[in-house]
């Protein structure tokens, strides 16, 4: 059957990892389209017709970000103890946000915490609904934890995980301004002093 049109010249994960690691270097808001573009390896009218415009890229761009780079949230939530979940999650993060070859800190932190504009405002709200879905998940971990009596029934499950997730945020923070994996390690220590 024949098809219509010239068919797509690049790998869409390809050009969405690329496009990853832009938003992540740049920002939403210092990100231009000839940055993605030109670091996509394609012309506006494919990234338009791949991806959509800048917006609903940076979307996608997240999603892939939230499935590889964050992909070590799936692994700690597996862990056999609220101890082990936790500190799988912090020396995960830690690796991945001091990680060589890849910008430091973490899109989902550093992506949008600038600007006011209407389409700013809702990738901030994008951002931290991404942060708020990463906190929902451990909060629903340690409910488990506390039904099976591995945490005390007196912990409060939400606010050990927001304590985590602001953990991680301020290690991405940190990271992002040129803070070593050895020199934030001793965060991660101290934060599993939370845990029995």
């Amino acid at each position: 059957m024949a098809t219509t049109g010239r068919p797509r010249e690049f790998v869409l994960e390809d050009a969405l990892d690329r496009a990853v690691e832009v938003f992540w270097r740049l920002g939403y808001e210092g990100t231009r389209l000839d940055d993605l573009t030109a670091a996509m390896g394609i012309n506006r009218p494919s990234l338009y017709n791949a991806f959509g415009n800048k917006e609903a890229t940076f979307r996608l761009a997240l999603r892939r970000y939230a499935d590889t780079e964050m992909a070590y949230l799936a692994a700690a939530i597996a862990e056999p103890t609220a101890r082990t979940v936790a500190e799988h999650y912090l020396c995960a993060g830690l690796t991945a946000v001091t990680a060589p070859g890849k910008p430091h800190g973490c899109l989902t932190v550093q992506g949008g915490l600038t600007g006011g504009a209407e389409d700013q405002r809702r990738v901030a709200d994008l951002l931290t609904e991404c942060r708020r879905a990463a906190e929902t998940r451990l909060a629903h971990r340690f409910r488990t934890a506390v039904v099976d009596g591995d945490l005390p029934r007196t912990e409060h499950p939400d606010d050990l995980a927001k304590y985590l997730v602001s953990v991680t945020a301020g290690l991405a923070v940190q990271a992002a301004g040129g803070a070593t994996r050895w020199q934030l390690d001793p965060v991660i220590r101290r934060a599993l002093h939370a845990f029995p």
